[in-house]
């Protein structure tokens, strides 16, 4: 039986499942990628999922290490590869072999830091690509890019022996095509992420979106998270085609929250947005 009762939706044959209540858990895990954003208390759904990609530290976000890896470890499945803020490195090592103390056990792991403008290869043909967000320090969020080869429009009339000897001559026939799957921001306060063009237009946007009352416009400035009067200014500078919001306060119902952002956002964006945590729509 699985730990946790997860929200599925699939957009364009890509499944997304997880849960995320803000200051109880986060987790998003994309199977068909072979990626785990944040890793929450590690629900058994996740744990075949190799790469996990940790935003911060905070334990709503993170508090599944241990388990995530013992896990997979006893099921014989190879160590998971967690990719973190450099910050964050030796504390989760410390974490990892106290667990391992308590276990009797040493517990593999594969851990890589990472900074904003790092790249990380998860497929052939997958990367993931890291930018700096606005929460705790050093905090980060991820976009999964698909590269493809391209022929040059130079060379597209050209037969295939003239292609080969081309190459061998060592001329630069190809470039490479750049499709943003999908961007994942983690906890973060407002940025003008619209300037990094991926991000911008990255097929699909995982956005958090805390607060929706006016009286709790300081709450977000304190934590560092975005209040709505804030998505809507982002997402109007936005080219997204879906646009899931997460990490709703408790003191907010979805329903309230739903009402709210069809109010503040223009009908053509609202039409993106999914409320991940509205169990309703799916």
């Amino acid at each position: 039986m699985p730990s946790h009762s997860l929200v599925e939706i699939n957009i364009d044959n890509l499944d997304i499942i997880g849960y995320s209540v803000a200051a109880e858990e986060t987790v998003i895990a994309m199977p068909q990628l072979d990626v785990c954003f944040d890793i929450g208390k590690a629900p058994d759904q996740i744990i075949s999922i190799n790469n996990v990609f940790l935003t911060h530290g905070h334990i709503d976000h993170s508090a599944g290490i241990a388990y995530y890896l013992s896990h997979r470890n006893f099921c014989d499945i190879k160590p998971g590869t967690i990719l973190a803020p450099n910050n964050l490195l030796d504390p989760i090592r410390q974490i990892i072999d106290a667990w391992g103390k308590l276990d009797g056990s040493k517990i593999p792991v594969n851990l890589i830091g990472v900074k904003p403008g790092d790249e990380y290869q998860v497929k052939p043909n997958l990367f993931a690509r890291v930018f700096p967000t606005n929460h705790s320090k050093a905090s980060v969020g991820y976009t999964v890019i698909e590269k493809r080869k391209k022929l040059k429009s130079e060379y597209t009339k050209l037969s295939g022996p003239q292609i080969v000897e081309l190459k061998k001559q060592g001329v630069e026939i190809e470039y490479t095509l750049e499709i943003p799957i999908v961007t994942y921001f983690g906890d973060t306060q407002y940025a003008d992420f619209a300037q990094l063009d991926y991000i911008a237009n990255s097929k699909i946007l995982i956005t958090e979106c805390t607060f929706y009352e006016d009286e709790h416009r300081e709450r977000a400035d304190v934590g560092k998270h975005m209040h709505i009067d804030e998505l809507a200014k982002l997402l109007t500078a936005m080219n997204n085609e879906h646009i899931i919001i997460t990490h709703v306060t408790h003191r907010t119902s979805i329903a309230a929250a739903n009402r709210m952002l069809k109010k503040a956002l223009p009908k053509d964006i609202f039409k993106k947005i999914i409320l991940f945590m509205n169990k309703k729509e799916y």
